[in-house]
């Protein structure tokens, strides 16, 4: 009988199966890993949003209406914040006077409906936390996802 060096056809078979199993097993969980990434970057540019109405409301002693790419000086909701999103995300901000304001951050890759959708308010929680779906009993300035 010859000496033959090498693997069997069944030997190579069980290898790709298991390699198979252990794929089918990692994938769902790279692909919720992808998703807590964008629901992380939602929240995030609600926190930078924060810090730029503060920077406007400085300036102004008002906050912001909107954003855009350049700061846009105003009262009344009548002046935009520089800001920028991330990709992906669309910001929303809603003014309500020089007191407070409150905004949403949505994108289309977060498929959880529990997830799907942040918001943020500054200023009473009785007032402006329904333009950004949160509770009256939620942490002025802090993102929450629902």
């Amino acid at each position: 009988m010859k000496n033959r060096k090498g693997f069997t056809l069944i030997e190579l078979l069980i290898v790709v199966v298991i390699i198979g199993i252990l794929a089918a097993i990692a994938i769902p969980k790279f692909a919720n890993t992808k998703e807590k990434a964008v629901v992380a970057s939602m929240k995030s540019d609600l926190r930078n949003l924060v810090t730029a109405q503060e920077g406007f409301f400085s300036d102004n002693q008002d906050y912001a209406g909107g954003t855009g790419a350049t700061q846009t000086n105003g009262v009344g909701g009548a002046g935009k914040v520089a800001f920028s999103p991330s990709q992906g995300n669309a910001v929303t901000v809603n003014y309500t006077n020089a007191a407070g304001w409150s905004a949403t951050v949505v994108n289309p890759a977060v498929t959880s409906a529990a997830n799907d959708k942040c918001g943020i308010f500054v200023g009473d929680p009785a007032t402006y936390s329904a333009g950004a779906g949160l509770a009256a009993t939620d942490v002025e300035g802090a993102p929450k996802c629902y």
